[in-house]
């Protein structure tokens, strides 16, 4: 028996996407295979890992855990689309310049995770930051470097933004 599909659209990285879909499919499974978007990894499958961490609707989930059906009429953002006209987000920046990877595997999931938090709070302490990516689990680093990338992402976001609001002033 053919299983049912269900039609979705949904925005990802500020596209439009509309699909067919199982209603059993994983939005993980969704990103990766539907369409093309590697960048989402798939670790455990049970929320564990956190590697297939994503931002849904300014949060970030772990998509191994909800349906594609779910994400309908919703927005996600997944690593592929932090980079800008060739300029690595804050955070990628971040990771980079602190050497906050190694394998790379928990990387886009950490990243994610980090985007939202410094969203929600420009300056976050270290308690802050650990508490934050507490669900994303890293087997290489032992988080140090991770830590520093985030506050080296906060610090650049925040520097960032200094010229605009001298300007407004």
């Amino acid at each position: 028996m053919a299983e049912t599909l269900y039609p979705i659209t949904l925005t990802v990285n500020g596209e439009a996407k509309e699909a067919q879909v199982e209603a059993r499919m994983l939005l993980v499974h969704f990103i990766r295979e539907q369409l093309g978007m590697t960048g989402t990894h798939i670790g455990c499958d049970t929320t564990n890992c956190g590697a297939c961490t994503i931002i849904l609707d300014g949060r970030p989930v772990k998509s191994c855990t909800i349906f594609a059906v779910q994400a309908n009429g919703r927005a996600i953002r997944t690593v592929e689309g932090l980079e800008k006209d060739s300029v690595l987000h804050a955070v990628q920046n971040g990771f980079h310049q602190e050497h906050g990877l190694q394998c790379g595997f928990c990387t886009p999931g950490m990243i994610m995770t980090s985007v939202a938090l410094l969203e929600r709070n420009a300056a976050p302490t270290e308690l802050e930051i650990r508490q934050a990516i507490s669900g994303n689990l890293c087997r290489c680093t032992g988080y140090v470097n991770i830590v520093k990338a985030v506050q080296h992402a906060s610090a650049a976001m925040r520097e960032a933004k200094q010229p605009a609001a001298a300007g407004r002033a």
